[in-house]
């Protein structure tokens, strides 16, 4: 599929079905976020993948919003990884993180399935319940599955502002 078709498709999925997510898929998702570039290829990110029970009993304790969770991917980043720009002392990792869960986001697009990604959440909560160590920051929760077949995009993800709107 053409990239730009691919990136119309997607719309933030809220319903999936109990359809498993085959582990070949969850591999090629990881696959895509590790071939991301990053800053100076520091390659900071780190994934936590979340597909069974107890993993998604510590996600229900952290997201408030509650999402059916076939499969769950925590993007992070090493504090100690990243590259850090001179003239501000600007840290690359959100950048790095963000690209990565990007990547990942429209792989499983591509893979046929349908994506949501979860910004509501605190991330003290997220880094006790995972036990992440002091330096691994989350920063981006990407649920993914099987669409349930009332899944369909909220009214309004289909208006764009124009080009004029945006380019500056």
């Amino acid at each position: 599929m053409e990239f730009l078709d691919l990136a119309k498709k997607r719309f933030s999925v809220l319903e999936y079905s109990d359809t498993v997510v085959e582990q070949e898929k969850i591999d090629k998702i990881i696959a895509a976020g590790i071939a991301v570039p990053t800053a100076c290829n520091n390659q900071p990110q780190r994934i936590l993948i979340i597909d069974n029970d107890t993993g998604r009993q510590k996600l229900n304790r952290v997201i408030p919003s509650k999402y059916y969770v076939p499969v769950a991917f925590l993007i992070c980043y090493d504090r100690q990884k990243c590259w850090t720009r001179p003239m501000d002392g600007k840290c690359s990792g959100d950048i790095d993180a963000s690209i990565v869960a990007t990547h990942m986001m429209m792989e499983a697009t591509d893979l046929g399935l349908g994506t949501i990604w979860v910004m509501y959440w605190d991330p003290k909560k997220m880094k006790d319940e995972f036990g992440l160590e002091d330096n691994i920051e989350p920063v981006a929760l990407l649920i993914a599955g099987y669409k349930a077949k009332t899944a369909e995009p909220r009214p309004g993800h289909l208006s764009r502002k124009s080009k004029e709107d945006i380019v500056l």
